[in-house]
């Protein structure tokens, strides 16, 4: 058997590392739920109706980008400018592609597509933190991603059956749930002197070309300048 037709670890059964990722994903299904709830409820004011909604979660699953979507449908922007933002909102997902190659390389290019397929900041940050100590398989990251996929979805759908009877979510704080996942996310990955002076010059950089840039590259030009600078700095943490 080569190398790139092994689904798990030599001497590992399947099950327990499905389990592994399910369980993994656990957080994230509960950021999810209020999430993708939030969002049905905002695709269906802004006029989507219950199909389409919940397609949009199967199909695009991107949250951030299908509020962006959702807020520039809503207010009758034209269908090339809404595909354009959300394309750029989601570049970042390239660098997270980048940075799972060295561990999933090993693996046929479809299972890769699938994978790929299903790559969210938070699955990501997961997957990513759980490989610096874990050897790859596709159970475990198949289950990851499909366990935080079905909660978007099962949300998505519950958000668009209540519709507008919630009124304005930002009542009950729907509208600080993503910013708050993604500061825990950050938190997760700080683990020594580089990674914390690569998040602090990250976020730098990302305000200062928001204030000079409008626009959503702010975050892409931040990402890379911020990692391409953690590379150089690695030599300098690694001596303290």
């Amino acid at each position: 058997m080569q190398p790139q037709d092994e689904i798990v670890p030599r001497n590992v059964t399947v099950a327990p590392l499905m389990w592994q990722g399910v369980r993994a994903a656990m957080p994230i299904v509960l950021g999810y739920l209020p999430l993708g709830f939030a969002y049905g409820v905002l695709a269906r004011e802004a006029g989507f109706n219950l199909w389409e909604t919940v397609l949009m979660s199967v199909l695009l699953y991107a949250g951030s980008g299908q509020f962006i979507a959702v807020s520039m449908f809503s207010s009758g922007m034209a269908a090339a400018a809404i595909i354009f933002t959300v394309f750029l909102v989601n570049l970042r997902h390239l660098l997270f592609s980048a940075s799972l190659v060295p561990h999933l390389r090993r693996f046929r290019p479809g299972a890769l597509a699938l994978l790929a397929a299903e790559i969210t900041d938070e699955t990501f940050a997961v997957a990513i933190n759980h490989y610096s100590d874990h050897e790859a398989s596709l159970p475990y990251h198949f289950s990851l991603n499909l366990a935080a996929h079905f909660s978007w979805v099962l949300a998505s759908l519950l958000g668009g059956l209540a519709g507008n009877l919630m009124g304005d979510p930002a009542r009950f704080g729907f509208n600080f749930a993503l910013p708050a996942m993604f500061i825990i996310l950050l938190v997760m990955q700080l683990k020594d002197k580089k990674t914390l002076i690569v998040a602090a010059l990250a976020a730098l950089f990302s305000v200062v070309f928001a204030l000079l840039w409008p626009g959503s590259w702010n975050i892409i030009l931040a990402t890379v300048i911020a990692a391409t600078l953690g590379v150089f700095l690695e030599p300098w943490t690694s001596k303290f």
